[in-house]
């Protein structure tokens, strides 16, 4: 296997609504965090689909994509990822080719099949389950929107045609890492909130991956793995920081989806030693992939997951409550890094 001598620093950034603030508040603070990011040397700004999450404001991708790239100049931005089965690729090509037409070279397209939200909501986005056990093939009919144009073909996609938008594949099991490996993507893993599968499905990708035959096609496998991370002076004050992050895991695995919470009063073991056992099982487990501590720590820790996994790119997200503590520990991070 080879790989860089120190991986790709990419971030993940989930627009979280904080407890008592707005969607509107998250937009901004997404825009300002995106520019800093930039100036730090980040090389990808990713933003999820996620929808009826009273915590989250990405639910319309595309739109905050372009909102972000109109503000920023080089950092790539993209989904991590638009979940397909919830849209036609038509519609998706169209949205990222005009995208990539407005800001070319920039824009990246990470593709998911999980419906990133609860049944009923799945439901009222008119989402296509049969199109979720036909993934790679509704991949396929993405990428040959996107690629040469084809004067002949009926359906065509303007804007979208050539602009050939990188295309990653994003996953939690092995399902995302044989589809990657069959049709020569780039695989991304969501080893920040499920990490039990990681190390099998990275292995599942390299050992099936096919060249692409395709022009922009990749000739090697390359992978990207998720992390939580909170960085500060302190590795007591990085941990406090890290329990707004805890607690919003919490309320995932509970069905109380809030808005993202202040750092609690306790440090992080009473914290948990608080809640049931249920709860603290699945929170710890979601949030193994976590680096929490001081830039030297961080940086350390992160050293030896990129030198475990082989990734090629390890993209972070940091749920610190305050947007000032947030920026603080990536830049933090982008120092260490650098």
């Amino acid at each position: 296997m080879t790989r860089p001598a120190r991986a790709q620093l990419d971030i993940l950034d989930l627009v979280p609504i904080a407890e008592g603030g707005s969607a509107s508040d998250a937009i901004s603070q997404t825009v300002d965090l995106a520019q800093q990011a930039e100036a730090w040397g980040y090389q990808r700004y990713w933003m999820a689909e996620h929808h009826n999450f009273r915590g989250v404001a990405s639910s319309s991708t595309a739109v905050l994509i372009g909102h972000v790239a109109h503000h920023t100049s080089t950092i790539r931005v993209g989904a991590g990822g638009i979940m397909l089965p919830n849209h036609a690729p038509y519609v998706v090509a169209e949205q990222f080719g005009t995208l990539a037409t407005m800001h070319p070279g920039r824009i990246d397209l990470g593709l998911g099949r999980a419906p990133g939200t609860d049944p009923a909501t799945a439901r009222a986005l008119r989402r296509n389950e049969a199109a979720a056990m036909n993934f790679a093939a509704e991949v396929e009919e993405l990428q040959g929107y996107l690629g040469e144009p084809d004067p002949d073909a009926t359906v065509r996609a303007i804007p979208g045609e050539g602009t050939h938008v990188p295309i990653w594949i994003l996953g939690s099991s092995h399902g995302g890492a044989q589809v990657a490996a069959a049709l020569g993507l780039p695989y991304s893993f969501a080893s920040h909130f499920a990490p039990a599968a990681l190390m099998s499905a990275l292995e599942v990708y390299r050992r099936g991956f096919q060249p692409s035959p395709l022009p922009d096609g990749l000739e090697e496998p390359r992978t990207m793995a998720g992390a939580n991370v909170m960085v500060a002076d302190t590795q007591a004050e990085a941990e406090r920081l890290f329990t707004s992050v805890l607690e919003r895991f919490r309320s995932i695995v509970t069905g109380r989806r809030s808005g993202l919470r202040p750092p609690a009063e306790a440090a992080p073991g009473p914290l948990l030693a608080s809640w049931s056992p249920a709860e603290r099982a699945a929170v710890t487990e979601m949030t193994r992939v976590s680096f929490v501590g001081t830039p030297s720590q961080v940086r350390e820790d992160l050293e030896s997951f990129t030198r475990a996994t082989g990734v090629d790119e390890v993209i972070v997200t940091c749920g610190a409550y305050d947007p000032g503590a947030r920026k603080r520990s990536l830049e933090l991070l982008a120092d260490a890094w650098s």
